[in-house]
């Protein structure tokens, strides 16, 4: 059996999208669907409920943290699945998805495997974001978000397939974590020795946030969480997840020299070198789309880097007396009970 858990919180908007693509699989085998609702009060739960009534094998669950490693370990602890697969409810996944990521389970000797996503979005906004998100200047490089031509080993990848013992040995999503809990869970099965593959064959679709203020929310978290990623893990994953923050303290502290001193040249070299090299990145997406107008992507580039990097200075004094702190918080994880499922 594979199971998809697929934590939600007001979805209405992407979530028959997600399960359509889930349920018109080519994969025939047996599967269940595993939805972990943070209590959406905007129809979402209505149409799941609406689909549970044509498919027995999609259940509901609550989720009243509203977070999603809370709704994932409880969808984890239920399943059943021999392959457990998380999806996002504003994503969808090829028709293929299944079989290719049993495929390469199959042929490739890795404790998860999964591809990379294609962000996509159907407004204006969306569009310069998802762009952004998926270039190397955006995204600093993560070959999930980047795209890639030949498969091998990563740190990280979103919607991966994972063989069930991953969790047995690793335990659950860490609780504390708002953001970031599939990236530490990922880098804590690698530091158990455990190994996780992209391949090309494997594809999904992700949606962006379609405005400026959720964009700089979302950057703002994954900064300020990535702190107690890098705490939990007592590991940097890459130095690309510095570098938004010393952007940022540069920008402060040559402005504040600019200010007491008249010494100029540091902030205008920064500010020179970042806005020489964001227009170099913008001019070359366009040129990819046949000169394609994005009048807005250096903003929103900018944007994303700011954000992160505010985020990661914030996280990094609110999580200061936490150096020490590494236990894995998974308290809704009920490992007995996992492995009684996987005896049924």
């Amino acid at each position: 059996m594979i199971s998809i858990i697929i934590p939600v919180r007001n979805e209405k908007e992407k979530i028959s999208g997600t399960l359509n693509s889930i349920i018109s699989q080519s994969y025939n085998g047996e599967i269940e669907i595993i939805i972990a609702d943070g209590m959406s009060n905007d129809g979402t739960r209505e149409i799941i409920n609406n689909y549970r009534e044509n498919y027995s094998y999609i259940y509901l669950i609550d989720n009243p943290e509203k977070i999603v490693s809370t709704g994932f370990n409880r969808a984890l602890t239920m399943s059943k699945g021999s392959i457990i697969i998380r999806i996002d409810g504003h994503a969808e996944v090829g028709e293929d998805f299944i079989i290719n990521n049993l495929k390469i389970l199959k042929n490739i000797d890795a404790n998860c495997v999964g591809g990379f996503t294609i962000h996509s979005s159907r407004t204006t906004v969306g569009n310069h974001i998802s762009i952004a998100q998926s270039s190397k200047f955006g995204a600093g490089g993560a070959l999930f978000r980047t795209g890639i031509k030949k498969g091998h080993f990563v740190d990280t990848l979103a919607f991966g397939a994972y063989k069930r013992n991953a969790f047995l040995r690793n335990g659950g999503y860490d609780e504390e974590l708002i953001r970031n809990q599939d990236e530490e869970f990922n880098f804590r099965l690698i530091q158990n020795g455990g190994k996780i593959w992209i391949d090309p064959s494997i594809k999904s679709t992700y949606f962006v946030r379609d405005s400026i203020s959720k964009l700089f929310k979302q950057y703002y978290y994954y900064g300020f969480f990535k702190v107690r990623v890098i705490q939990k893990t007592k590991a940097l994953i890459s130095w690309r997840h510095l570098v938004p923050a010393l952007f940022v303290l540069a920008i402060v502290f040559s402005s504040c020299m600019s200010y007491f001193y008249n010494i100029t040249w540091p902030v205008v070299s920064i500010l020179g070198t970042y806005f020489t090299t964001n227009i170099i990145f913008s001019l070359y997406e366009s040129m990819r789309r046949n000169f394609k107008p994005l009048i807005l992507l250096p903003f929103v580039y900018l944007l994303m880097h700011i954000s992160y990097g505010i985020g990661f200075i914030f996280g990094f004094f609110y999580f200061l007396n936490k150096w020490g702190n590494i236990g894995l918080m998974d308290n809704h994880f009920d490992k007995q009970k996992f492995i009684e499922n996987s005896n049924e």
